[in-house]
């Protein structure tokens, strides 16, 4: 009988967290999410549209957010980032979160300003974070989840290299109406844009 050789342990490089680097793109500037955008991140919360989006039926207070924004600048376990345009203007963030150490996993999630989506920085931002799971991090695996009304979304993920991996029935109760949610994910070994 063959014997299937073992693949090696992956080994996540949790600096490439602790440290998150400035990721730059043709049009964009991702730089670590901190106290400073405050008032930006604060504004995005705000937003009834982008609260449905993300399925965030949470409260917060400025305070709680502010405590957010610090706590993440010294995680080991998620890198952060804010989307900037180069001449610093807030356009959204995505941050890499729920490490499974043992299987080079993340969750990554995106979630862009009022009037920003549409402009193809979702797409751009996600391949740079990406480039970077894969690249420094060490990852084997990104995912996430999209809710099904956003089909402009699971296009922006499908055009970053991202495979539909299932549908999930019901996840999310929205005023008084339940919408189900996609599956989606990206190994290290997938074909991607940023492949060339």
């Amino acid at each position: 009988m063959p014997v299937t050789p073992a693949v090696p342990q992956p080994v996540v490089d949790r600096a490439a967290l602790r440290t998150v680097p400035i990721l730059r793109t043709p049009r964009l500037v991702l730089v670590p999410l901190g106290p400073e955008h405050l008032d930006a991140t604060w504004d995005a919360l705000q937003d009834p549209e982008s609260m449905r989006l993300t399925g965030t039926h949470a409260t917060f207070t400025r305070e709680q957010v502010a405590a957010h924004l610090e706590r993440v600048a010294a995680a080991d376990d998620r890198a952060d980032w804010a989307i900037t345009l180069p001449d610093g203007a807030y356009v959204g963030e995505v941050v890499l979160n729920d490490l499974d150490d043992d299987n080079a996993c993340m969750n990554v999630r995106i979630a862009l300003a009022t009037g920003m989506p549409g402009r193809g920085y979702g797409t751009e931002a996600m391949t740079a974070v990406l480039d970077h799971a894969f690249g420094r991090v060490g990852l084997h695996r990104v995912q996430l989840d999209v809710f099904d009304f956003n089909p402009r979304a699971q296009r922006s993920y499908e055009k970053a290299g991202f495979v539909v991996e299932g549908r999930q029935r019901d996840t999310l109760l929205w005023d008084g109406e339940w919408s189900g949610s996609v599956l989606m994910a990206v190994l290290a070994t997938d074909e991607r844009p940023s492949d060339g």
